[in-house]
């Protein structure tokens, strides 16, 4: 493989949505960011309709819930009314809530970020041994989607898969700095605890068995994976998009923010706000599948990431996924006469694969498998 400072050469491959290589040379956002750009190239200028637009005051002065759950689960296994509502209402009209007191180490949450932080300073050279292809987009990266000429997200990532145990591979995951593989193999694990805690209390809040969304999920067979996003400094904030605007299509998504820089954006009643992340918070959001288990009760919802001139960002989005070969459609418990469901079944191997060759596409994927009603 020949590389050069901004591209790395891969094969071309001009049949639309192949998921072998990626369809052109694969540039590097770091790269670019470090070349003292004055403009931003073409390709990362997004259409006039999808570019941030400054923060009204009713929105700056917005941000979504933020739900402490100590004595959420006591050892008695006794709930919090208080705080099983708050999620509730969280999960029915944002789509989005922010935790504290989630039970993850502070110095773990800190290590796991900085960890990261300290890999993608590498040289982009000295990354490119973990360079991913669109199959499986595991290891190194810097798009989403297969389309040639599609608008491109200033950002660089890293994917990797922590469950099932047969995907989980050490040898994939970066070895520098010397101790990020124990990091985030014990970050993961606790991310997997705190996340079928959630999942119960998502169960339960809509009157069903505590382990029903577990169980359609695949039990403890169930799929969990890290995307860690780097977003360098942008020469044009204002014309750019750290990643586009998108719901999540798999289960849940645990975020470990960069609570030192602002980035994330959640869309409510058409208007963006910016999340303004807690210290040490957790900020979690229901995915497609969620959305459509519980027949639309729950939202997954559009969200996006704005870069600024400034500062660089780093975060951690954990994903809570089923597992792939079930089919997810809404539960019998939650469809009647009255409520039909809006969703036929799809597994989520074959539900994923949108995202994976169109790239972030808002709402469309989901929105798209609504069933007609019948008349």
């Amino acid at each position: 493989m020949n590389m050069n400072k901004n591209k790395v050469d891969v094969k071309i491959e001009t049949k639309k949505g192949s998921m072998d290589e990626w369809p052109e040379p694969v540039v590097r956002v770091q790269s670019l960011a470090e070349s003292n750009l004055s403009s931003l190239p073409d390709r990362y200028i997004k259409p006039a309709s999808l570019r941030p637009t400054p923060a009204q005051d009713a929105a700056a002065a917005t941000n979504i819930p933020i739900i402490d759950l100590e004595g959420l689960f006591s050892e008695e296994g006794t709930s919090d009314d208080v705080i099983m509502a708050r999620i509730s209402e969280a999960c029915r009209e944002w789509g989005f809530f922010q935790v504290v007191n989630h039970g993850v180490k502070p110095e773990l949450m800190d290590a796991a970020r900085e960890s990261w932080r300290e890999f993608f300073h590498m040289p982009v050279n000295a990354k490119e041994t973990y360079s991913n292809s669109p199959r499986t987009y595991e290891g190194y990266g810097s798009r989403l989607g297969v389309e040639k000429g599609a608008s491109l997200d200033w950002s660089d990532y890293y994917f990797l898969h922590l469950l099932p145990h047969r995907l989980k591979d050490f040898n994939k995951w970066p070895s520098f700095p010397p101790t990020i593989r124990e990091v985030i193999d014990e970050y993961g694990k606790e991310l997997v605890n705190l996340s079928g805690r959630i999942m119960r209390v998502l169960s339960t809040n809509l009157g069903l068995q505590e382990d029903k969304f577990q169980e359609a999920f695949g039990g403890e067979n169930i799929g969990a994976c890290l995307r860690v996003n780097y977003y360098p400094k942008c020469p044009r904030p204002e014309l750019a998009l750290g990643l586009s605007p998108h719901s999540d299509p798999g289960g849940m998504t645990v975020l470990l923010p960069d609570d030192q820089v602002f980035g994330l954006q959640v869309r409510k009643d058409d208007t963006w706000i910016t999340v303004k992340p807690h210290p040490h918070a957790f900020i979690v959001n229901i995915g497609d599948q969620i959305q459509i288990l519980s027949n639309s009760t729950y939202k997954s919802v559009e969200h996006r990431v704005i870069v600024n001139s400034d500062k660089e960002r780093v975060s951690l989005a954990f994903f809570y996924n089923p597992k792939s070969d079930i089919p997810i459609q809404p539960l019998q418990e939650l469809v009647s006469a009255r409520s039909p469901p809006l969703y036929p079944p799809m597994t989520f191997d074959q539900y994923r694969l949108f995202i994976r060759t169109q790239g972030p596409q808002g709402k469309s994927h989901v929105e798209s498998h609504i069933s007609p009603r019948p008349r």
